[in-house]
């Protein structure tokens, strides 16, 4: 197990399941794999997101989408969010300059002691307040990038 504990962002979990999007898919089905060796948790949020993008995108039907969240929620620990996170999320808005819901992601994530957050969404590999954010990717050893073995 990793060192650090770590969470994946909607996109990829979306990827993972979406064999149009290639060499994405390849790799997001790779970090979906190495995630389970790993300290991950994922989002409620993220979870969320990922129905409602895969349904309303037709990528997946309703039914498989909520097998798919069901079974990532039986192999990996959800957080939430809690009205202190939120009020972290909208300051980091004013702040930061973040989008409203890549900074509940961040926030939560944070909250949960979170320290790799994985993610394309964000602009650059960053840090925020001890979460560094990462799109994997731009990475070719996933494995490394979670701390973890090759």
């Amino acid at each position: 197990m990793s060192a650090e504990r770590v969470t994946v962002d909607t996109n990829l979990l979306v990827y993972a399941v979406d064999t149009s999007a290639r060499d994405k898919h390849v790799k997001a089905q790779k970090l979906v794999a190495l995630a389970l060796k790993a300290d991950c948790v994922l989002t409620l949020q993220a979870l969320a997101e990922f129905y409602f993008a895969v349904t309303r995108k037709g990528k997946l039907p309703a039914a498989e989408a909520k097998a798919q969240v069901e079974a990532w929620q039986d192999l990996f620990p959800v957080v939430v969010a809690k009205a202190s996170t939120l009020n972290r999320a909208i300051a980091a808005t004013v702040s930061r300059r973040i989008g409203f819901w890549d900074a509940l992601l961040w926030a939560t994530a944070r909250d949960a002691g979170v320290s790799l957050l994985l993610s394309e969404d964000f602009s650059a590999e960053s840090v925020l307040e001890g979460v560094r954010i990462v799109d994997p990717l731009t990475h070719k050893d996933l494995a490394g990038l979670l701390g973890l073995k090759s």
